[in-house]
């Protein structure tokens, strides 16, 4: 069953107890999806960076480099990067209290949290540790969502079908990556890109008549892939069962990532003629016209990038929210980084509608139309 945004709503639902959950655990019941025509807004926001900044300068003194090539190239001028007891999951948790805080929702009143990351502190998820570290009594589902730099899009989204189709009120929506983890820093094509950071909106249920999420579009190719990625690798391996008694095989070397790879040009062109016939598709479905459009907020991956996009879509410049320049590629973090910061300087104010889109790895692609507060 489709309503007019183009969201599916279920026709059945269930719920389940799971047995053997731990004794001390305080728990409360799953929300049961409800055929009720129902709206959500974006009602809080917050972002958080590591303490370490690393300027273009910094870069040049381990790479063939300078401040000039960089910012001519990309626009980016430093980044954040994780060091010393910081952790993904505590600036997690940082830019979560904050969107909590601007939301006035407590923690206990949080009821699905999505935590959209491709580098994890736990290759299992961080998305649990979160919910714990942010002191959520009533276990709310809190999983993790992987699609890179898309990553924050996707869950946007999902929030969204959650709340439309699932009976949820309160879904915390964070964006992290720590990135500088996988950059090989002796490749100057890739490390000049990317640093590490937080950001995080608490989307909430309303009436249909405010709703806050107009239309999206969202899409993945996998043929792409090969342009962007990190792929897993066999590590040389001593171990001792390695003799010509061993099964052939057998046991299977210990594995890790590689750096990651990319084709720059190749993932430049996708970009430019992806994205904005992906934010057109998505104001065509919300009957939105460009001119509608009060922000531009994208993945913040190079200024040229941003710059296309606002000139296919012939949006000026002061219409174009960009922090790139001093935090860089923070991949799934970069969206709700740059929205925090606009939010809090009073550059987006309520009831402005923004065309905000993700790019990157997989490759995956999207866009939405939204209204703040």
């Amino acid at each position: 069953m489709a309503n007019a945004s183009g969201f599916f709503t279920p026709s059945v639902g269930f719920s389940a107890k799971v047995e053997g959950a731990h004794k001390h655990a305080s728990t409360s019941h799953s929300p049961i999806p409800r055929l009720v025509s129902k709206g959500c807004k974006l009602v809080g926001c917050g972002s958080a960076v590591p303490a370490l900044q690393i300027s273009n300068d910094d870069l040049s003194k381990i790479v063939d480099t300078s401040d000039e090539w960089i910012s001519v190239r990309t626009g980016i001028r430093a980044r954040r990067v994780l060091s010393g007891r910081e952790n993904l999951a505590s600036l997690a948790v940082e830019a979560a209290r904050k969107a909590l805080e601007m939301a006035k929702v407590d923690p206990d009143d949080v009821d699905l949290i999505l935590m959209c990351t491709s580098t994890p502190d736990d290759l299992f998820g961080s998305a649990p540790q979160i919910q714990n570290q942010l002191g959520c009594k009533t276990n709310p589902l809190s999983y993790d969502i992987t699609a890179a730099c898309s990553g924050f899009l996707m869950g946007l989204v999902s929030a969204a079908c959650h709340i439309r189709g699932g009976g949820f009120n309160n879904v915390l929506v964070i964006g992290a990556d720590a990135v500088s983890r996988f950059v090989d820093w002796t490749d100057r094509g890739t490390c000049i890109l990317f640093g590490d950071g937080a950001g995080a909106v608490m989307v909430q249920a309303c009436n249909s008549e405010e709703d806050g999420l107009f239309a999206f579009d969202l899409h993945s190719d996998g043929i792409g892939g090969r342009h962007l990625g990190a792929a897993i690798k066999e590590n040389e391996s001593n171990n001792a069962l390695d003799s010509n008694d061993s099964v052939f095989g057998f046991p299977p070397k210990q594995s890790s990532y590689s750096c990651i790879q990319m084709n720059g040009k190749e993932v430049f062109r996708f970009a430019i003629r992806c994205v904005p016939q992906s934010i057109e598709s998505a104001l065509e479905k919300a009957g939105l016209p460009v001119s509608s459009i009060d922000w531009l907020l994208l993945h913040q991956a190079n200024q040229r990038i941003i710059d296309a996009v606002a000139t296919r879509l012939e949006l000026p410049s002061e219409r174009v929210i960009s922090n790139l320049a001093n935090y860089g590629n923070t991949s799934a973090a970069s969206i709700p980084l740059a929205l925090d910061q606009a939010v809090r300087s009073g550059k987006v104010k309520p009831g402005q509608t923004i065309a905000t889109a993700g790019f990157g790895a997989g490759l995956t692609w999207g866009s939405a139309i939204i209204r703040w507060g």
